[in-house]
């Protein structure tokens, strides 16, 4: 069902269509499209533009498409240009003329517009569930593993002993990060464009507080033309989403290496490996690594939309249809990764054995310089001194802790026969037990802040608010 035409002598050419019309993405709005569609017929009631009768067979209309897209019955025509059409197109045939009372005063400007903020305003909530979810598998897998050492790296290079759950902990940060972002996201979204027409805003009465309220949103858009050329709202989720594919690339990459045979840190269950169709020992990290390989697709996704608002001109432009299948694209790859993601850090095998077996005394060369420290050596002299005797020591094959004493007296006096006390792992590990550090109480303050934050999300809470 064509929307407009009047003025057109000749037919579009069905290239034109085919190449503009967006029904085939975006059908998913159908669901919202009727929401919004019966929140404005009972404001075009109430303004007085509809008597109660028409404005209660066109909500009886659109109750019952509802009722269809909820069973599945909903069907599409190959007339239908968008889902707006579509559903225009259904009413009219549920209820006759009465139907194209409903468009009074409304653009698919701003009615495209309120579909895709009532989407988000669905979507995000789920998102933040699965974002939930994946801090808790890491809270748990943290506290499971509370006695695991490893080293730590930096460069790709041993650097320090740390805790594995030291290490978990962290991504548990960057993702309380990306929620909290999301929060952020989700509070521009809920703002009601609805009723700003095509551009200028509305010639009818229409109460678009009430509006914006009965459709659940925390207010209404302050200027009709920003209202509907607004999508912001889709690039700062397209961004975010972005920013969380890093982070979720970074962990995989992490876990890809850890589980490689050379370095043998952790298992992959086989649930989340595969197999090779060539060679029969393989158990490949391929979950992982298309964690990691989507973060090339929905940073261009991110980009790529950036790349097509920036030379708009002022208003409604055609260009702004190609945030939907951005926008769908990258709901539907997040949600689906963040349980995966949380599946396998709950079934992740650690080798405790393995990771202690790779801390060796070269990790506590920092220990060995704060020691001369505290015999009053300034750090810059300590750490060339340590230097010397990591030196001699690979030059003799033997770890730090077994160079002879007066080797060690002879690159300085201030070592003494007591530096052996230096090379304890967890010696080394309970000295870091400032705020933060990798020392097991200071590890368990990380788990119990991250429980308060993961219980305090779990309360009801209170409406979006767009106040400072």
């Amino acid at each position: 069902m064509t929307l407009w035409g009047g003025c057109f002598e000749g037919e579009t050419d069905d290239r034109v269509r085919q190449f503009g019309d967006s029904i085939r993405f975006d059908h998913r709005l159908a669901a919202v499209d009727v929401r919004g569609s019966i929140a404005y017929a009972e404001a075009l009631r109430d303004a007085g533009v509809l008597v109660a009768e028409e404005a209660a067979q066109i909500v009886a209309g659109l109750e019952g498409i509802a009722d269809e897209i909820a069973a599945g019955t909903f069907a599409v025509d190959a007339v239908d240009e968008d889902i707006h059409s579509a559903v225009e197109r259904r009413l009219t045939e549920r209820i006759g003329a009465t139907a194209g009372m409903l468009h009074t005063g409304r653009s698919r400007n701003d009615q495209v517009a309120t579909d895709l903020r009532l989407y988000l305003m669905d979507v995000i909530p789920r998102l933040r569930a699965g974002l939930a979810d994946l801090k808790r598998a890491v809270v748990e897998a943290s506290a499971q593993h509370l006695g695991v050492v490893m080293p730590g790296y930096t460069h790709l290079r041993p650097a320090q002993p740390m805790l594995f759950s030291h290490w978990l902990m962290s991504h548990f940060w960057k993702l309380e990060r990306d929620e909290e972002r999301l929060c952020d996201v989700e509070r521009r979204v809920a703002v009601c464009p609805l009723g700003s027409g095509a551009l200028a805003g509305t010639t009818y009465p229409i109460d678009r507080d009430a509006l914006a309220a009965r459709l659940g949103f925390s207010a209404a858009s302050e200027n009709s033309l920003d209202a509907v050329e607004d999508r912001d709202f889709v690039a700062e989720l397209l961004t975010w989403a972005a920013l969380l594919q890093v982070h979720l690339s970074s962990l995989a990459e992490t876990l890809i290496l850890w589980s490689s045979a050379e370095v043998g840190f952790v298992r992959l269950p086989e649930a989340y490996a595969t197999g090779s169709s060539l060679m029969p020992q393989k158990r490949n990290p391929d979950a992982l690594e298309l964690l990691r390989g989507k973060a090339g697709r929905l940073i261009g996704r991110a980009a790529g939309f950036l790349c097509t608002l920036k030379g708009l001109p002022s208003g409604y432009n055609k260009d702004l249809q190609e945030d939907k299948e951005a926008l769908f694209d990258t709901v539907d790859t997040v949600a689906l990764e963040l349980p995966l993601a949380a599946a396998l850090i709950r079934t992740l095998e650690v080798d405790a054995a393995r990771m202690a077996d790779a801390c060796d005394d070269e990790l506590l060369a920092t220990d060995l310089a704060d020691y001369l420290v505290a015999r009053g050596v300034p750090f810059r002299r300590s750490h060339f001194l340590v230097g010397q005797a990591v030196l001699r020591a690979r030059d003799r094959g033997v770890p730090l802790r077994s160079l002879p004493p007066e080797e060690y007296a002879a690159i300085d006096p201030h070592f003494g026969s007591d530096l052996v006390a230096v090379f304890d792992l967890g010696r080394s590990l309970a000295a870091r037990s400032a705020r933060g550090g990798t020392a097991t109480p200071a590890v368990e303050a990380q788990i119990d802040e991250a429980r308060r934050k993961l219980a305090a999300a779990q309360r009801p809470r209170r409406p979006a608010s767009l106040a400072p």
